[in-house]
Order: C-alpha cells, then sequence, then structure tokens
C-alpha cells in the first residue's frame, strides 16, 4: 500500500513561512549566543586577555564576512530536484552540526582555545552559507509588504537563539560542564536539520533526491554564469543611492558593537560581575521584551516605510549611548546597569527590523540573493571590527568614554542626514 504524504509546503502558506524562517534564525542564534557571549564572557572571567578575547570573537565572525562570496555560489547553483536553493540550506545545517559535535573534544576552554576557535570557525563557515541561503528564500517568496513582519520573526528569532546560547548555555557550563552544554547545541541543531529536510519550497519539489529529474533538468539550464553574477553585483551595490543606506547602516551596527563590548568588559572587570551572571542576564533579562520589539518593529516597517523608522532608531540609540554614558557614576547599582543592558539589547532588533527591508528594496531582482548576501556580509563585517576596535580601545579609554565618542558619531551623521535631506526625513515624504 502506498501513502500519500502530505510535506509542509512554503510557498503556499503564510504561517508556515514565519515559523521557518523564524527557528532557522534561531539555529544560527544560539551557536552566536555560546560562542560570542558565554564562551567570551568564560574566557574573560578567568583572566585570558581582551586583545585575546578580541581575536577569537573576530575569527569566529571571519566567515560571515565572506558571504559575499557564497552569494553569487548559491545563486549560481541554485536549481535541485529538493528545492530552489534548498539542498545548500541542508547542506549547511549538516555540516554545521557536525561542526558543533566537534566541540565534545573539549575539556577546557581556555588551555584547548586554539582547537575551540576553529572548531568555532569551521561552524560559521556552514551557519553563513545558510543564512545566505535562508536570506535569498527569503527575498524570492516574500512579498515587499510582507518583509518588515518576516525581517521581525528572523531578527526575533536569531535573539531568542542567542538568547537560549547565551544564558541556558552558560548555565550548564558552569553546572554540568562545557561538554554537556556543546551536546545540548549539537542536539538541537540536529533536530531542526531534520525538520528542514522534510520541507518543500515549492509543491513540485522532491523531498529525497531522485533519478527522475525531469523538472529539475529544464531549470538547471537556467543557472546564470558566475562572472555575470559578480559584474552585475558590483554594479548594484557601487549606485550612489545603495552606498548612502548601506554606509549609514553599517556604521550603526559599528558603534553598537564597539559600546556592547566595552560595556560587557566594564561589568565583568570594573565592576566585578560574575561572568556567568552577566550571560544569563544578557540571555534572559528583557529577551521577551526584544522580541516584542522586534515582532512590533516589522509591523512598523511595513506601514511607515523603513527609511523613517530607521531614523527614529538612530535618534533613540544617539540619546541612549549619550545619555547612558554620562551616567557612569550610576553603573554601580545593579537595577541601573541592568535596565541599561535591557535597553541596549533593544537597539539590535530595532536596527534590523528597520535596516533590512530597506537593504531588500535596493536588491536588483536578478541577483537580488547576492546582493543582499553581500550587504549582510559587510554588516557582519562591522560587528566584528566593532568588537576588535572595542577590545583594543578599552585598554585605552574607559566605557563611559567610548559611549560617549560612539555617541556623538551618531550624532553628528544624524544632523548631517536631516540637513541633506532638508528637514524631509521626519516627515512622511520620506519613505
Amino acid at each position: 500500500m502506498a501513502f500519500n504524504i502530505k510535506y509542509p509546503v512554503l510557498n503556499e502558506n503564510r504561517n508556515l513561512r514565519y515559523f521557518v524562517f523564524f527557528y532557522m534564525y534561531v539555529m544560527q542564534g544560539v551557536p552566536a549566543g555560546f560562542a560570542l557571549t558565554a564562551i567570551v564572557n568564560y574566557l574573560s572571567a578567568r583572566g585570558v586577555t581582551t586583545t585575546t578575547v578580541g581575536t577569537f570573537i573576530a575569527i569566529v565572525g571571519l566567515p560571515w564576512i565572506l558571504q559575499f562570496i557564497w552569494g553569487p555560489i548559491i545563486d549560481r547553483y541554485q536549481y535541485s530536484v529538493i528545492g530552489h536553493r534548498k539542498q545548500w540550506v541542508v547542506l549547511a545545517q549538516f555540516v554545521a552540526f557536525l561542526a558543533s559535535l566537534s566541540l565534545l573534544l573539549i575539556n577546557d576552554p581556555v588551555n584547548q582555545l586554539y582547537l575551540m576557535t576553529a572548531a568555532f570557525f569551521i561552524h560559521s563557515i556552514f551557519a553563513s552559507i545558510q543564512d545566505a541561503s535562508v536570506d535569498a528564500i527569503a527575498i524570492d517568496i516574500i512579498e515587499e509588504n510582507e518583509r518588515g513582519r518576516i525581517n521581525g520573526f528572523m531578527r526575533g528569532g536569531f535573539l531568542i537563539g542567542i538568547s537560549i546560547g547565551a544564558a541556558i548555555l552558560s548555565t550548564i557550563i558552569h553546572t554540568f560542564g562545557f561538554f554537556y552544554a556543546a551536546l545540548g547545541q549539537s542536539c538541537f541543531l540536529l533536530f531542526f536539520t531534520i525538520v528542514t529536510f522534510f520541507i518543500k519550497l515549492d509543491r513540485h519539489d522532491s523531498i529525497f533526491p531522485s533519478r527522475r529529474l525531469g523538472v529539475f533538468t529544464k531549470k538547471i539550464h537556467h543557472n546564470p554564469n558566475l562572472n555575470v553574477l559578480f559584474k552585475k553585483l558590483f554594479q548594484a551595490i557601487s549606485r550612489v543611492d545603495s552606498l548612502k543606506s548601506f554606509l549609514t547602516i553599517a556604521l550603526i551596527y559599528f558603534l553598537v558593537s564597539v559600546f556592547f563590548r566595552s560595556y560587557s568588559f566594564h561589568l565583568i572587570h570594573i565592576l566585578k560581575w560574575p561572568d556567568q551572571e552577566l550571560s544569563v542576564l544578557q540571555g534572559s533579562v528583557g529577551s521577551i521584551a526584544v522580541v516584542v520589539v522586534a515582532l512590533s518593529g516589522g509591523i512598523l516597517a511595513d506601514r511607515m516605510g523603513p527609511k523613517r523608522l530607521l531614523f527614529m532608531v538612530m535618534l533613540f540609540i544617539c540619546s541612549f549611548l549619550l545619555a547612558f554614558s554620562a551616567m557612569a557614576q550610576f553603573w554601580i547599582f545593579k537595577s541601573f546597569t541592568s535596565s541599561g543592558l535591557v535597553l541596549l539589547n533593544m537597539a539590535d532588533p530595532l536596527i534590523s527590523v528597520a535596516a533590512m527591508p530597506l537593504l531588500m528594496s535596493l536588491c536588483v531582482k536578478e541577483i537580488a540573493g547576492s546582493q543582499f548576501t553581500a550587504y549582510m556580509a559587510m554588516v557582519n563585517l562591522c560587528d566584528v571590527v566593532g568588537s576588535y576596535v572595542s577590545g583594543w580601545s578599552i585598554t585605552l579609554i574607559t566605557a563611559p568614554a567610548i559611549g560617549l565618542i560612539c555617541g556623538l558619531i551618531l550624532l553628528t551623521v544624524i544632523l548631517f542626514i536631516y540637513a541633506h535631506n532638508n528637514r524631509s526625513i521626519l516627515v512622511y515624504k520620506y519613505k
């Protein structure tokens, strides 16, 4: 007896799209929270120098900078018998799981730092390929009037993943050991890799590879030439409107990254916070509020336009950096410091729900996946460089001084944008 199994189809079900893009970003967030919050705080609390920690962050983040390479390759070989770009997602998720599994060889993260760095580096390579593939699929199947909300779910998923990796896996490290934290992450990644395998992007896709190539044989001839892709990609990114919007977004990410890392260092080394307490706070307190901000911000981006929302976000971050850094004398009070950390965590989803739809709108249809991936690579570069600059600058000046400098730089940019647009940026005309 043959069984007619009805597999979920992504491009026919809106709720399924929200769920799939949500959990795929949770998959990216868990290792990020584990490596860049739980492990970074763990290493910092055990006397590892700030430059060494900054180098660890830079190496783990390096593959995300190379996304501008993955994008054109993914677009070059985008058609397969199991779905449009799905082969890249499944392959990347599975190899990322294997890389996570290799962390089980780590007994002492401090004394095996090089081995741990290599394992996270390999994981990041394939996690970044997964991210590029998922973003390309999202641009293909998501309508423009739905992009804000989808990006809200994507960023919300990523932040929940970071919360899990930072708070839960940090607690597991201190309670049971690094081995069980790595095992928990690996089991989580394997489960959702299996879920992805059984989801169809289109009703005509196959779940399992088959020798019946049919539709695939016809589609494969539409795979574009790699040289043409890179040429079109450079032309699209170098457009004046594209450069202006992207450079503004990149600067915001960079400044937030610089202050965030220096603030974490200040809490551990100056205010003597236990690293586990900081990791749990970063991963739990306000996490629900942050997700609500991401989802509601996505709705606002669809309604008021991403450019206007982005400018409002810039005002919020600038005000926070200047005011919070100016009140550094109150950082000794945990309630005040914790509140500041929650507000700082809200910066990321606010930037993302405004910036991502804006960057998507700049993408040229034929190379949309490659172009958006290139933008994400450069955004990730800003985040990684910001972490590295923070590790270097904290040895020269204090965290409050870094916050004031970042706030003043952002204020200068805001005033320039306001003057350049002749006040029209605050009205509905600028949308």
